[in-house]
């Protein structure tokens, strides 16, 4: 079934047989006083973060009232695992129009998320939506035209920006500690476990991810647009699938039927991971996709390593790199400014006293129950012209995104107007000059030249966020 179809065609699944009674049975709006959700995209983040989470921590101020899918044996899955009785969808505009949700949470490909926000929004719901918002400049000039339509708020879960250690470092930058940022070197490392698992799922597709550039580096884009304050105003980048995909001499139809398991470092046994089984092995009769996909497929058309230059509107200067197969996973962060210079990592093995356990270490991040031993600290490097460098020392947190997904979510469902005084609530335009940070990248690489952001949008560059 082709997306389109999704939005537009009958949503009736197996005759009916998951389609249970109308959202009426389930309370007309407003009337249990929780917010009304429906969540379109029922893959694993979907109904772990911004599902079955979402119920063990809020249920006093939130129900689900309809879950939508393409597949209907995810859907099924989705409802059981996450303990809902509510209605399943494969048609969305059916979904909106019975439940007629307060808020609408989008979880599908990433390609897709133009659709079900602007359709969302037209049917009277708020958004909120995973990033990247969308994967390139038209769809993104859609979102914004529909949101000022519609007159109906769009948010974009950057949980990044919630983290302890990056909170800290925005806090140094806005108490102005080493003087005006004159340039950052930003580097991002993911290891032969999660990089490589970028390109055995649909991810390796431009036409659904818009390149890595947009669905993982977004995080990255939000965060620079953060902690500098302002808007990016010229991009050149450089680009290359060297590693993945068609470079190397053997490939399969998938890790469990490959003739290659036993020469290939990147086998990966999916039938270990229980939760994975369900979500998605069950189910690929419904739609074909493979989860363990192999990670040298001829089709694969995305970049494996990313270089880009980065000019913004106050004059910064940034340096950015993302390497997808590094024996270890973690970043470094460099900011230059008139008075000093503030230095941070993240699980660089040489700095760390116990040794990262790198297939373990994604599965960690994401992990919403996650804890950190007491004495685990990130830091902070604080050095003045002429003078000392300071080590800052940040109680560390990896679960949830380094506790962000919890901060974010009270944010959003707990008290949305509580104080906010490092902004970090992202709306659509925060979304959206994170994707078009990626997007003039990748034009950048396929054009040869510098893109500037004027030419995507009718947003205008700013140099002060909010001005």
């Amino acid at each position: 079934m082709k997306r389109r179809d999704f939005i537009k065609t009958s949503g009736v699944i197996a005759a009916g047989s998951l389609l249970v009674s109308p959202a009426s049975s389930y309370g007309l709006p407003g009337l249990s006083g929780k917010k009304r959700i429906a969540l379109v995209g029922t893959g694993s983040r979907g109904i772990t973060m911004w599902g079955k989470s979402l119920l063990e921590d809020y249920s006093d101020m939130l129900e689900f009232v309809g879950l939508c899918d393409i597949n209907p044996g995810r859907l099924s899955f989705a409802k059981e695992f996450m303990g809902v009785n509510c209605p399943v969808f494969t048609d969305f505009s059916e979904m909106m129009t019975q439940t007629r949700p307060d808020m609408l949470i989008v979880t599908t490909v990433d390609a897709t998320h133009d659709e079900f926000i602007i359709k969302g929004m037209e049917m009277g719901a708020d958004v909120i939506t995973e990033k990247p918002m969308t994967t390139d400049e038209v769809k993104c000039q859609h979102i914004l035209n529909a949101e000022r339509k519609t007159g109906k708020k769009l948010r974009v879960t950057f949980n990044y920006r919630y983290g302890t250690l990056f909170t800290r470092i925005r806090e140094l930058l806005a108490e102005e500690r080493i003087g005006r940022i004159t340039s950052v070197d930003f580097h991002w490392y993911l290891n032969t476990y999660h990089g490589a698992d970028y390109f055995r799922r649909w991810h390796s597709i431009r036409a659904k991810s818009g390149t890595l550039l947009c669905h993982k580096a977004s995080h990255h884009f939000d965060l620079l647009n953060w902690w500098i304050d302002s808007d990016p105003v010229e991009v050149h980048a450089y680009g290359n699938l060297e590693h993945y995909g068609k470079n190397n001499p053997f490939r399969g139809l998938g890790c469990r039927s490959c003739p290659h398991k036993e020469n290939c470092k990147f086998y990966w046994d999916i039938t270990r991971n229980p939760f994975y089984m369900k979500v998605y092995v069950d189910n690929e009769k419904y739609d074909g996709y493979l989860r363990d996909n192999c990670v040298w497929r001829e089709e694969i058309d995305i970049y494996d390593k990313m270089a880009v230059q980065v000019k913004y509107a106050n004059d910064v200067q940034v340096s950015y790199s993302l390497t997808t197969y590094s024996p270890f996973e973690g970043l470094t962060i460099a900011f230059n400014g008139m008075k000093g210079r503030i230095d941070s990592w993240q699980d660089l093995p040489w700095r760390e006293k116990e040794k990262v356990d790198q297939a373990e270490r994604h599965a960690k991040e994401m992990d919403q129950q996650a804890r950190e031993k007491e004495e685990a600290f990130d830091e902070i490097a604080v050095s003045d012209n002429f003078g000392d460098t300071k080590l800052i020392q940040v109680p560390r947190v990896r679960g949830g995104h380094g506790g962000g997904d919890k901060r974010l979510k009270d944010q959003i469902f707990r008290d949305e107007n509580m104080p906010d005084p490092l902004r970090h609530s992202a709306g659509s335009r925060d979304g959206a000059m994170s994707i078009l940070l990626g997007v003039a990248a990748r034009k950048s690489i396929d054009e040869g030249r510098p893109v500037k952001i004027e030419e995507l949008t009718d947003l205008k560059p700013h140099p002060k966020r909010g001005v």
